[in-house]
This record gives C-alpha cells, sequence and structure tokens, in this order.
C-alpha cells in the first residue's frame, strides 16, 4: 500500500514537471507578482509636482519655495501668475499649487490648491506641503515617530498579501484543476479500482502542490529579505507553521472545488469569482478592512486569507512570534480542520 501511494505521488510530480503551464504559473507567476507589487505597484507618492504663485516674489516666498524645492518627495516646477493657479492645475502643469499672499511672511498666509481628482495622491501631496508650510522640512510632522516602517515602503503591506493570493492560487485552483480533469477525462474510474483508497488518491495528488507551495515560500522569503529589504525579524517558526496552516487549508478549499464542480473551466471560474477575488478586496491586502460597510467586515471574516495576512505582517514586518498571532492561527486551523472534514464527506459521497 505504501508503495502505491509513493508511486502515485511520483506520478503528480512528473506529470507537474512535464506540465509547462503548471511550472509557469507555480514558479514564474509568484516572482511577476512580487516585483509587480514590489516595485513597480507603489502606494507611495514621491514625485509631488509642485508651483509656486505669487503676487511679489519677497525673501520671505523664496526662502519658502527653497524649503519646497528642496523636500525629496516634492519636484518644484517654478513660479507662475496668482491668475494661473486654475488653469496650471486644469492643464495637469502640476500636482498642486502653493499661492502665497503679498504680505506673506509677516501677517499673511499661504494656500495650496490640489488637484483632488486621485484623492490619495491629493491628500498626501497636501500633507508635505502643509508641514513644510507650517516650518518643517521633513515629511513626517514633528512628534511623530513610525514603527516597523519609517520609510512608508508599499512592499511591507503588498507582501504579506501576495503570500495569500499566491497560495490560494496555487493550492486552491490549480489542486481542483487537476482532481477536476481527472474526471472530465475519465481517468479518475481507472484511478479508484487500484488498491489505494480514493481518499489517499485525492492525497496524493495534493502533495506535489504542498511541495510547490513551500518552494515558493521559499521564493518568497528570499525576494522579501534581499530584494524588497523586508526586515523579516519575527519567529521564522512561525512564519511557516502560520504559512503551512493556510497551505493545508487552500489544498481543502480546492478539493472542496472538485466536488461541486465537473469541468476544469468551472474550477477555474469557481476559484476565480469565490476565493481570489475575496483574497484582494475583502482581505485587507489592498483596502483596510475597517473602512468597509459593515456587513462586508462581516463577510470577511469568514476570508481566510483575512486571517492569514495580519499574522504574517505581524511576524514580516513587526518582527512578532507566536505570542501575538495566535487568535489568527487557531482560527485558521479549525477553518482547515472543517473544510478538510466537509471536502473528504462530499468527496466520497461524488465517489459513490
Amino acid at each position: 500500500m505504501r508503495n502505491s501511494f509513493t508511486a502515485f505521488i511520483h506520478k503528480e510530480i512528473l506529470h507537474i514537471i512535464r506540465d509547462p503551464r503548471t511550472m509557469l504559473i507555480a514558479l514564474l507567476i509568484p516572482v511577476v507578482q512580487m516585483v509587480l507589487f514590489g516595485f513597480a505597484i507603489s502606494m507611495e507618492v514621491n514625485d509631488v509636482e509642485v508651483l509656486a504663485a505669487a503676487p511679489e516674489i519677497t525673501p520671505a516666498v523664496e526662502a519658502k519655495v527653497s524649503q519646497i524645492a528642496h523636500n525629496p518627495y516634492i519636484t518644484f516646477k517654478g513660479y507662475i501668475a496668482t491668475e494661473d493657479v486654475d488653469r496650471a492645475i486644469a492643464a495637469n502643469e502640476a500636482m498642486a499649487v502653493v499661492v502665497f499672499s503679498r504680505d506673506y511672511g509677516r501677517s499673511g498666509e499661504a494656500q495650496v490648491v490640489v488637484d483632488a481628482s486621485n484623492p490619495v495622491t491629493a491628500q498626501t501631496s497636501a500633507g508635505y506641503l502643509t508641514q513644510i508650510l507650517n516650518g518643517t522640512r521633513s515629511a513626517s510632522a514633528p512628534g511623530i515617530t513610525i514603527l516597523y516602517n519609517p520609510q512608508l515602503k508599499s512592499a511591507y503591506n503588498f507582501v504579506p498579501g501576495i503570500m495569500g493570493l499566491i497560495f490560494m492560487l496555487i493550492c486552491a485552483m490549480l489542486t481542483s484543476v487537476s482532481i477536476v480533469r481527472e474526471k472530465e477525462t475519465g481517468t479518475m474510474e481507472i484511478l479508484l479500482v487500484s488498491p489505494i483508497r480514493p481518499v489517499m488518491i485525492v492525497i496524493a495528488k495534493m502533495i506535489p502542490y504542498l511541495m510547490l507551495s513551500c518552494i515558493d515560500l521559499a521564493l518568497i522569503l528570499f525576494i522579501s529579505k534581499y530584494a524588497l529589504a523586508l526586515p523579516l525579524s519575527g519567529s521564522l517558526a512561525a512564519l511557516v507553521v502560520t504559512s503551512l496552516v493556510y497551505i493545508i487549508l487552500a489544498l481543502a478549499l480546492g478539493l472542496f472545488v472538485s466536488t461541486i464542480v465537473d469541468t476544469q473551466m468551472a474550477a477555474l471560474l469557481v476559484s476565480g469569482m469565490v476565493f481570489i477575488i475575496p483574497v484582494i478586496m475583502l482581505s485587507g491586502m489592498m483596502f483596510p478592512i475597517e473602512n468597509m460597510p459593515l456587513p462586508l467586515q462581516w463577510i470577511s471574516n469568514i476570508v481566510p486569507a483575512r486571517w492569514y495576512i495580519p499574522a504574517m505582517r505581524k511576524i514580516m514586518v513587526e518582527g512578532l512570534g507566536f505570542g501575538y498571532i495566535y487568535p489568527e492561527l487557531i482560527v485558521l486551523s479549525l477553518m482547515a480542520i472543517a473544510l478538510i472534514a466537509v471536502s473528504v464527506k462530499r468527496f466520497k459521497i461524488r465517489l459513490q
């Protein structure tokens, strides 16, 4: 029995290796996603184009404009006439215009006019300029201490989210497609006449994807540490254990999908629409859960990535260990146990 089980695992490994599409999805896409989210896609505002408008360029105006121009987050574009402020913003000549009053430096004030067509950029740009006008040269206001991510790098936020997305993609989607393909082509009946129990056949099909996920985990950690400069100062044991629980949970989701669909196309649609999109939208990967409507916050509690991603942030960014992630680990473990039990039971029913 053991030799037959090992032979099935070996067969699945060879099948994956000989399928370039599966290898491409499993190994190349994680690297591409890391590069995109880590380098290309950034929530940081590093190049705020600013103009200055003043009825008269006084020494006080020149001094303040010099502070603005020397800020590393700002690109100073020059002076314009006060009556041209609206035209400059409408023509996209700058993201913001600092409008100085005639008696600025004595009793006058300065006004910041910002293009708010992009609210995130507008808010950040206005914050930079307001702090400079209030007498601060840096982008951080005095009295504020930024912990864990002082450079405010987007990669610190995206990398844990990418991990939740990648493991759901590889484990749930590819596993469900692999099992459904056997049913769709009629080879599942051939496998079932073997001396191994059906559940063991399913486990044998899942183990190679578990191995691929472990390789992806190593790749992600390597890129995070040496390319994206994430600290990774937390407990490595906590990171690995939590990731393995999440991977097993994703494998159980793939098995569950295989019990409710009969074609590979249906498996892809269910995995993509029901699993991947919630990971992006409802897990906190892209948008804060606290800002969502209350019903969506309730729904997010049943999304596994909603518990996995915060745990990874605590470990990878904040440098914490088991003592701070045990609530998330308990929830993920209970989800995995419940889903494995339901999926295996449904799979047995479908085979009868």
